[in-house]
């Protein structure tokens, strides 16, 4: 306990000087929060992908539909348990900002090849039933206030109906879950016979097709069997496994983790210049009661573990207040990444970089005291 008013006073020696330091470190860990908490949903995502489904998409680009007739010829292949098949719809609900990701599938196929989507048979039935039927997650419902029996208008910023107009209407006839990833739960999936009925070009194509392989260990064999099957043909084809077609369709967006760890890299090393500056000259302003310290029996040790926990303390607090700052400011980002909080894992690596930044920060300054001269430091040389 008779380091603790010791601490204080050196933490607050000077004033100004710790709460502006304190600030730099808090916002620094906000934005810490922020970009890591993003990055981490979009890596949880990705490793939440199945082993065993296959996306082939169009070897030129992404955004290219490939034939409905490539159905039947996949499904033919030796290994191949199932297949599916989606378009990228790219819609709004009232305003651009609410954006909606909305998909046609064929109910029959589609659903089978993800249980982890759960929906019952009758609402099921229902959408099979229904021309304009559609099924929404139970996020995605709870984000718009959305039930069953809603007629909800979307806006497409790609497709247009025969009669020109890009507003499309559906009505809701389930509500889906996904107990095992809430951001699976915030999708829109709507009938395939309706959209590709309906829609005023790209008649009798697919965005992409969904395999499900009968043995994961054979994914990629069954991958390459796939695009052989359509090499030198006018729609050549790209299959990968489920987890890197959808690091492909992130990074079309920009390499996440890169600039992430670009713009954290630039921000802490900055900090650990102006944190340890800090430290630095806190240091040599206390030379002379350091020194007294000693006089009155401290060991060198106990003065540099006094140095050390003094960085360990600003660096800890700021942190903790940075991230729990970056944690109640994580629910604006729901539009965009769903899952509307701060990943656990976040607030560990956030404590370890504050520790990891007190000891760079702290340890030189506090090595320096052990080879103070005390008679030296009293007469101020």
């Amino acid at each position: 306990m008779k380091f603790l008013p010791l601490l204080w006073a050196g933490l607050w020696r000077k004033r100004t000087r710790t709460i502006f330091t304190l600030l730099s470190i808090v916002v620094a860990f906000v934005l810490f929060g922020m970009l890591q908490g993003v990055n981490a949903v979009f890596n949880n995502a990705l490793n939440a992908s199945a082993v065993d489904r296959l996306d082939v998409v169009s070897r030129i680009s992404f955004t290219e539909s490939l034939p409905f007739g490539y159905l039947t010829q996949i499904e033919s292949l030796p290994g191949v348990a199932g297949v599916a098949y989606q378009s990228w719809f790219g819609t709004y609900y009232q305003d651009p900002k609410n954006f909606v990701f909305s998909f046609p599938v064929d109910p029959l196929r589609f659903f089978p090849l993800y249980p982890e989507l759960e929906l019952s048979k009758e609402q099921r039935a229902a959408l099979e039933r229904t021309r304009t039927g559609a099924v929404i997650g139970r996020e995605l419902a709870k984000k718009y206030g959305w039930k069953i029996g809603d007629r909800v208008p979307l806006h497409s910023v790609i497709w247009t109906q025969a009669n020109g107009s890009s507003d499309w209407e559906f009505d809701i006839v389930g509500i889906y879950d996904a107990p095992r990833d809430p951001n699976q739960a915030a999708s829109f999936f709507f009938n395939y016979s309706y959209f590709d009925e309906a829609r005023s070009f790209g008649k009798g194509t697919v965005g992409w097709y969904i395999v499900k392989v009968k043995d994961a260990r054979q994914a990629m064999q069954v991958a390459a069997a796939i695009d052989k099957r359509f090499a030198n043909s006018p729609d050549e084809t790209k299959t990968q496994t489920e987890k890197e077609f959808a690091q492909s369709f992130i990074k079309q967006q920009g390499d996440i983790s890169f600039i992430v760890t670009s713009i954290l890299g630039a921000v802490f090393f900055t900090l650990l210049f102006l944190t340890g500056n800090t430290m630095m000259q806190s240091v040599r302003e206390r030379v002379p009661e350091l020194a007294v310290l000693k006089t009155l029996g401290f060991t060198d040790f106990a003065v540099l573990m006094l140095i050390l926990a003094e960085a360990l303390v600003l660096c800890l607090v700021a942190a903790l207040i940075g991230l729990a700052i970056a944690a109640g400011i994580f629910p604006a980002l729901e539009s965009v990444i769903g899952e509307a909080r701060l990943p656990a894992d976040v607030f560990t690596l956030g404590i370890a970089v504050a520790v990891l930044l007190a000891l760079c920060t702290g340890l030189p300054p506090a090595w320096r005291t052990t080879r103070l001269n005390i008679i030296d430091a009293l007469a101020g040389r």
